[in-house]
């Protein structure tokens, strides 16, 4: 990837506009896409950034110049346009392009795509031949050169029917008691389908920051990072609600908090779907990452089920959940992946499945994470820029000899009571630490401390 545009991840296309992103390499980009893949019929869809909206009129035109046929969505989640791809494949559509930069600054934007039935594109699975393709100067005059004989045709559709209906079955909604919950959308694209779903639920939903807002009057939309948090506990715990509900800027992810404002490591929500979808499929592969995995598998397999460990990243847990037919995946970082969602990650299916399960054992969301949480205490991802994370990766190999080390995902070594990942971010220059023990929590201080030293000295 290094002789690349610094614009291409393992798995997306991501950069700053317009230094490392802009109009013209994201048309060259899509065109290639779909050259790449033959495809003749394509979904597109765009967050609340400023600069989607010119960035997705230049791509529709290339891509309708070429001969393709596009279906706008419009404003939408990222789910949306995984959902349209799959769902409309008797009607010809055979790939997707989502524009987002999910939860960078509002500086950024980038791609993200799917080609038939919603099967990822990674570096593995065509990324690399469309990078070279986007940027090969001899292609570009050839394009230049060349109109199709006929142009695509072009349909703009907000119509999100579809897409609540399949959420709103993959649930029981019946069983669905009253309750009060905190909504906090960070000005990107998750507002819109609450409002859309409000009618169906028996919930009374208390909004913030609801409105998509491409200038992020209230920054970065990533709850993931702990500044972020406390808005929606404090509403929570302001409103005596029974849950709260973040989301990033294109709601792939979700993050939920407790009634009493705590927030829920994704890492704990992993393990309480992986016991409810196994309660409906006894038996079934588990997918989950190497980032943080004691608890997931003792819950997988007491319930009966097949827990897997799988590389970090979408397309790579999407592949996997198809080569093992599993029905559900979980990553720590909130990306939850269903087999009944086109193998693809949802940020709205999480929380209908809590509130189901919170409905029907009728149990608050603390009672059902409390004794997890105790079991297996963690570190929470803690982020380091630096200079070299190679050296820095070999220096706590080095550090902690005699583990049982994996290779899976960056680096894990594991030992009777504890155990750590540290890894490279594919979107970001960082490396990324992840703890856990077994219930001791000062044994974890103990050894985040250890392992921060090493990686900040």
């Amino acid at each position: 990837m290094k002789s690349l545009p610094a614009c291409f991840t393992a798995y997306d296309v991501r950069g700053k506009i317009p230094d490392t992103f802009d109009e013209q390499i994201a048309q060259r980009i899509a065109r290639a896409f779909v050259d790449y893949y033959q495809i003749r019929k394509v979904v597109v869809g765009r967050d609340m950034r400023l600069s989607s909206p010119l960035l997705a009129g230049t791509i529709v035109a290339g891509l309708l110049e070429q001969g393709v046929d596009v279906v706008d969505l419009g404003l939408c989640g990222t789910e949306e346009v995984y959902h349209a791809v799959f769902s409309r494949a008797e009607e010809g559509v055979a790939g997707g392009i989502m524009i987002t930069a999910s939860h960078n600054p509002a500086e950024y934007n980038g791609m993200k795509f799917v080609q038939r039935d919603a099967r990822p594109v990674s570096v593995d699975s065509g990324l690399l031949e469309i990078a070279r393709m986007a940027t090969d100067p001899h292609r570009q005059e050839m394009v230049a050169a060349h109109r199709a004989d006929k142009a695509g045709s072009y349909i703009q559709t907000t119509n999100k029917d579809a897409y609540l209906r399949h959420l709103l079955t993959s649930v029981d909604c019946r069983a669905m008691r009253p309750m009060k919950v905190v909504v906090n959308g960070g000005n990107g694209c998750a507002g819109p389908i609450i409002d859309l779903l409000a009618p169906h639920l028996p919930f009374t939903f208390i909004r913030l920051q609801h409105e998509p807002d491409g200038n992020f009057p209230n920054g970065v939309p990533n709850p993931l990072l702990p500044e972020k948090r406390e808005v929606t506990a404090q509403a929570v715990r302001e409103h005596r609600a029974d849950l709260g509900i973040a989301w990033d800027g294109d709601f792939d992810r979700c993050f939920l908090y407790d009634e009493n404002g705590r927030f829920i490591e994704g890492y704990y929500i992993v393990g309480l779907l992986a016991e409810m979808l196994l309660q409906h499929h006894p038996g079934s592969t588990i997918l989950h990452d190497p980032r943080l995995v004691w608890n997931t598998r003792e819950i997988v397999q007491h319930c009966g089920g097949n827990p897997v460990m799988t590389r970090t990243g979408h397309a790579f847990i999407k592949e996997n959940m198809r080569l093992h037919n599993a029905v559900y995946g979980g990553e720590m970082s909130a990306h939850h992946y269903f087999r009944d969602f086109g193998y693809c990650d949802s940020g709205m299916l999480p929380w209908l499945l809590v509130c189901e399960l919170m409905s029907t054992r009728a149990t608050p969301l603390s009672a059902l994470c409390d004794a997890r949480m105790a079991a297996y205490p963690v570190s929470g991802e803690i982020n380091s820029a630096v200079r070299d994370p190679d050296q820095v990766i070999a220096a706590i190999e080095k550090h902690y000899p005699n583990g049982v080390v994996d290779r899976t995902d960056g680096l894990s070594i594991e030992y009777p009571a504890f155990r750590f990942n540290v890894r490279r971010s594919n979107t970001e220059p960082l490396l990324r630490l992840n703890v856990e023990t077994k219930g001791d929590e000062e044994l974890l201080r103990q050894i985040t401390a250890d392992v921060l030293h090493i990686i900040r000295s």
